[in-house]
Parts: structure tokens; C-alpha cells; sequence
């Protein structure tokens, strides 16, 4: 997680900035969706392709450890990955962003009140944000 801290000039660039935030995160769920949908179909169609030659063979499936996945340090590495290891790759991506979208629904909903501050002049905002969600305003007189 990186943690930033932005200075602004009002509080409308503060909204102006989580807007574009918003509108960001909207645009690459939309995008990981589709692609979702996509895997989700050849997955499907795999796994049914699977269970006839595994019925057809007389054999059932083997659900312990498998050989085709590593890891190294803390990363999983996936050898001869098929549309069942991209289909939960992008199933986490999209819960990810869908997770990320409510916070900054929540946080711009919560910003609201700063709309109504009045004169402003001389007021510093400063931001901090933790993966480019605010989590902490600070006001800064210059």
C-alpha cells in the first residue's frame, strides 16, 4: 500500500480529484468485467468438457494439490495456466475494484459537508490518502 499526502486549494479540487478516482475505478471494473464474463463462458464450457472425459474415462476428479502451482517467497506462480486460474484471477480483480469503488462512494458521500465551507481563502488542504483513497483531511491556514 502506498501512502500519499496532497495539498489543495479548495475543497472542490478535493472532490474533483475523488471524482476522477471514481470515474477510473468504474471504467476498469467495467473493462474486468467484460473480461470476466468472457473467461467465465470458455471456463464453463471447459468444465464441462472435462467432466464427460473424466465420467467417459471412469475417473473422478482430483481436488488435492496441484502439481502445476509453485511458491516462491510469497508469490504463486501457476505453470500451464488455464481458464480456471484466469477466471479467479480476474473473480479477485473485480471484488478488488468493486471494494475500492464503495470506499470512494462512501469517502465522496462523506466530503459533502466540505462543499458547504463558505470563504476558504488562506485555507490549505492536505490529504491524506492511502492507495489514492482520503483518509484524512488536514486544514492548513497560510
Amino acid at each position: 500500500m502506498v501512502v500519499q499526502i496532497q495539498e489543495y486549494n479548495s475543497a472542490q479540487a478535493i472532490a474533483e480529484a475523488l471524482d476522477k478516482e471514481l470515474s477510473e475505478t468504474k471504467s476498469v471494473l467495467g473493462e474486468n468485467l467484460r473480461r470476466l464474463d468472457e473467461i467465465r463462458t470458455l471456463a464453463e464450457k471447459s468444465k464441462k468438457v472435462r467432466e464427460v472425459v473424466m465420467k467417459l474415462a471412469g475417473k473422478k476428479p482430483n481436488n488435492g494439490d496441484n502439481p502445476s502451482e509453485i511458491t516462491v517467497g510469497a508469490l504463486n506462480i501457476v505453470l500451464d495456466a488455464n481458464a480456471f486460474h484466469e477466471l479467479a484471477a480476474i473473480e479477485s480483480v473485480v471484488r478488488s475494484h468493486q471494494e475500492r469503488l464503495l470506499v470512494l462512494q462512501r469517502v465522496r458521500e462523506a466530503l459533502k459537508w466540505l462543499d458547504q465551507l463558505g470563504d476558504t481563502e488562506g485555507l490549505r488542504y492536505l490529504v491524506v490518502a492511502d492507495e489514492g483513497i482520503p483518509e484524512r483531511i488536514l486544514f492548513k491556514i497560510s
